[in-house]
């Protein structure tokens, strides 16, 4: 698993089948597999999580969705990270708890600001440009329903803030639902006063968070730990590159992901496709000619080019020298 992919449990079918909404029907919207919220753990990354939420909003067809995920929410929908919440002695530490296991379960980077005071939980989400507004609501409104379900009051956030539009009859339902209106801001926030942030969780369980602690420090580690995608195509070429397949399209392919999310993925990491292709190509050529008595055409072949002559001039440009004078050894 990569860091732009997280792994979707089970939890949210029960959701779905809470809220009414077809499962098959939204898989179906969404262009996914039928195992996605199935009976197992499946891996998602960003553009199907909001290919899911896209396709989810638009089978429900209901403007107010994010409220009717916030009124559907409860304690026994049993979601690892979501459970920890619940089991915070509060809002602040619950905020702190998610904040660093979020990533195991969506494309989202929470940033908990009490330095005034008052509680903001920020909300950064890769690409906000795609992200599904309903998507960004229903996360939003979590807080407030965590709030009000954990301390079985009436919490109202002092400020709820999104880069979404409504209209007037959805803004009214909003600020019922909220007690607070829906402002207009580039990043989606919500913000609680240091009495309700502080307010005690009545579902706080320091037994059952000792139990799952270690459990999810683990995924964690594991999570960050995952070779980058520079990694994963470069032992893609190494299995394919002797087949003679060489182009991005295959690789992205092998590794389960379109090519435009590839490349992304290598930008974010500095890097890009040609430019991992080339580093393996050179490795492979100094390998082989320095491990084996293979021709400049046999080690073109498993390079994966049409010709001798593409590979000397692409290994010239690499090293200034031909493969013949590398392998008889350093320059004098």
């Amino acid at each position: 698993m990569s860091p732009d992919h997280f792994t979707v449990g089970p939890a949210g079918r029960a959701l779905l089948d809470d809220l009414g909404i077809s499962l098959p029907g939204v898989l179906r919207r969404a262009r996914l597999p039928a195992v996605v919220y199935g009976q197992r753990t499946v891996e998602l990354d960003t553009a199907q999580f909001y290919a899911f939420w896209r396709a989810l909003d638009e089978e429900a067809a209901d403007g107010l969705l994010p409220i009717r995920v916030g009124q559907a929410l409860r304690p026994e929908i049993f979601d690892p990270p979501l459970f920890s919440a619940f089991c915070s002695p509060d809002l602040t530490v619950a905020a702190a708890r998610l904040a660093t296991y979020k990533k195991l379960i969506g494309p989202l980077r929470l940033e908990v600001d009490t330095n005034r005071g008052d509680m903001t939980i920020a909300m950064l989400w890769p690409d906000p440009g795609n992200a599904p507004p309903a998507l960004m609501l229903m996360e939003l409104i979590f807080w407030v329903a965590l709030a009000r379900i954990a301390t079985r009051t009436g919490v109202r956030p002092l400020r709820f803030a999104a880069p979404v539009e409504t209209t007037p009859a959805q803004a009214t339902a909003y600020r019922e639902y909220l007690g607070a209106p829906i402002e207009h801001a580039p990043v989606p926030a919500v913000t609680f006063s240091r009495t309700d942030a502080e307010r005690p969780f009545l579902t706080a369980n320091d037994r059952m968070w000792e139990y799952f602690e270690p459990a999810l420090r683990q995924r964690l580690t594991a999570f960050e730990a995952e070779p980058s995608n520079a990694e994963l195509v470069r032992q893609a070429l190494l299995r394919m590159l002797p087949a003679g397949s060489a182009g991005v399209d295959v690789v992205a392919a092998e590794l389960a992901v379109s090519v435009r999310t590839l490349q992304r993925r290598l930008r974010h990491e500095g890097t890009s496709f040609q430019a991992v292709l080339r580093d393996t190509r050179e490795a492979l050529a100094r390998h082989y000619l320095s491990t084996s008595r293979m021709s400049a055409g046999e080690i073109s072949y498993l390079l994966g080019y049409d010709d001798t002559n593409s590979f000397y001039r692409a290994f010239h440009a690499w090293t200034g020298r031909t493969p013949d004078q590398v392998r008889m050894g350093p320059v004098p």
